[in-house]
């Protein structure tokens, strides 16, 4: 068999990742703060890129400047119902479909102070109350004298965690700092002595509630054993706690009424400066006709422009060769910004409505009325891949007549029907289930077997390890434990 050489030529498709197919992916799944933020980034880096308020919108209509066709602009800000019908199907070149501007863009560092909060209300201007670092800091210095003793204060304030424990170990601290335990345990004790509120600088729950007791001149040895066993008073075990202490059950209902009256987290009576506002990129508001009408928030939505007078401007000047290039990367990056965002909008607008359009019982009844949902079933409905609608529901909330939830909030597991009718959702599942205990009295105390024959009867086909399981999910104690609960009140009353 001879061996021969010779030339084949074959044509094949190969799906090829660019750098901006890449992060067009990765605008997707950027939530609203994550995509402010990269926005911000790429207008640092693009002198071709200007920023126009969301608050522009709002202004009174002006006559439309001449439209140039090489201008393009981020489509979403539409308000009407043509996003809940066709997801923004006009183009954004498209000089019908797109809304009139209002005032010319802003520059980049006039456009961001205006984006923020324009008017200042009286509660701008109010004091604000110190936070938790600021406070210990205080109690160090007045507590402390100056020298070695205050540092180590000063050490310990910066281990301390937002409820004002001292969450890391002195054996470290001190290991950290080059001294002794001894040393640091000392300076600890004093701070616990003195510090206010009493139970700040404390290391768990027992040493803080024992600090706070101690200071009430409470804290005799009964009163010790019942703080060491606290996992026995949270599971209302007062036999054993009878065992223990040698009181009845008066006895320790006093205890109990002494120990509530405490505050097991002393550092959140300062400000620490808490979560910001949740901003919804999906608005949801009942229509006219009795349905549901989808926008996207223009809150949410970084509207972005290309300066194209900044750029007929540039190019009228002498360049060289490289400032060509750098001014046709710009343009080109521009612009690919700008179509990824419109496809951003349009890709959640679409979800979106699909998520309206099958949970329309949550909207009009409540949590009864969610329905089981997945993201293949929403991907089918609207012709797009699973993974595109797992990073579209990534960390984008909507906003609804009951409230704002988080997009995955509504795609839970189906459980079976009884009678072979339709599957329920598992999240009305679990408030049912809640429904349940809190209808409950004293000495009718449901078990897991017992909730699971109810929902049986109401049609919910639901294993008892499945009641058990939903019940631990929404932080239920055992039904042995709200007995317990149920008569430490009745004899605290």
């Amino acid at each position: 068999m001879a061996l021969s050489a010779r030339l084949q030529m074959r044509q094949t498709q190969s799906l090829v990742m660019t750098p901006q197919l890449l992060q067009s992916i990765r605008l997707l799944q950027y939530s609203h703060l994550e995509l402010q933020s990269f926005v911000e980034t790429e207008m640092e880096r693009n002198p071709l890129l200007s920023y126009e308020p969301a608050n522009a919108v709002a202004d009174p209509p002006v006559p439309p400047p001449v439209q140039d066709t090489s201008e393009r602009q981020v489509t979403g800000a539409e308000s009407d119902g043509a996003a809940y019908e066709s997801g923004f199907s006009g183009r954004e070149d498209d000089p019908v479909s797109r809304p009139a501007r209002g005032p010319a863009p802003a520059t980049r560092g006039e456009g961001r102070i205006l984006a923020a909060d324009g008017d200042f209300s009286i509660d701008d201007l109010a004091e604000r109350r110190p936070s938790l670092h600021a406070h210990a800091l205080n109690e160090v210095a007045d507590a402390l004298a100056p020298g070695i003793e205050r540092k180590l204060g000063e050490a310990l304030v910066e281990h301390l965690d937002e409820n004002g424990y001292l969450w890391r170990a002195t054996e470290i601290v001190a290991a950290e700092l080059g001294v002794e335990v001894g040393t640091v345990e000392a300076v600890l004790a004093q701070l616990q002595r003195e510090a206010t509120p009493a139970g700040l600088f404390a290391r768990d729950l027992s040493e803080c509630l024992a600090l706070q007791l101690q200071r009430q001149d409470r804290l005799d040895p009964v009163m010790r054993t019942v703080l060491a066993n606290l996992d026995l008073l949270a599971r209302r075990d007062f036999a054993q706690l009878r065992r223990l202490t040698g009181e009845d059950e008066s006895g320790l209902m006093e205890i109990l009424s002494e120990i509530r009256a405490l505050d097991p987290k002393p550092g959140h009576a300062f400000d620490h400066h808490g979560p910001e506002a949740i901003v919804p990129d999906v608005l949801v508001t009942a229509a006219a006709d009795g349905g549901w009408q989808v926008e996207l928030n223009p809150e949410a939505l970084p509207r972005v422009l290309v300066d194209n007078d900044y750029l007929k401007i540039v190019r009228r000047g002498r360049l060289s060769d490289e400032d060509r290039s750098f001014i046709g990367e710009c343009h080109q990056s521009a612009n690919w910004l700008i179509r990824s965002l419109d496809q951003r909008a349009k890709t959640i607008v679409k979800v979106a409505s699909e998520i309206v359009r099958r949970q329309d019982g949550f909207l009009t009844r409540g949590i009864g009325g969610l329905r089981p949902m997945t993201l293949m079933s929403v991907a089918e409905a609207i012709g797009m891949h699973e993974s595109t609608v797992s990073r579209v529901t990534a960390s984008k909330f909507i906003s609804t007549p009951r409230g704002t939830f988080d997009m995955r909030f509504f795609f839970t597991v189906a459980i079976a029907s009884v009678n072979g009718g339709d599957a329920h959702s598992a999240e009305s599942v679990k408030h049912r289930i809640k429904l349940l205990i809190d209808a409950e009295s004293q000495g009718k105390v449901m078990s897991d077997d017992d909730i699971a024959a109810v929902l049986r009867d109401e049609g919910i086909d639901l294993a008892r390890r499945t009641v058990a399981k939903y019940r631990e999910a929404l932080g239920i104690p055992s039904s042995i434990q709200r007995r317990r609960e149920m008569n430490a009140r009745r004899l605290a009353s």
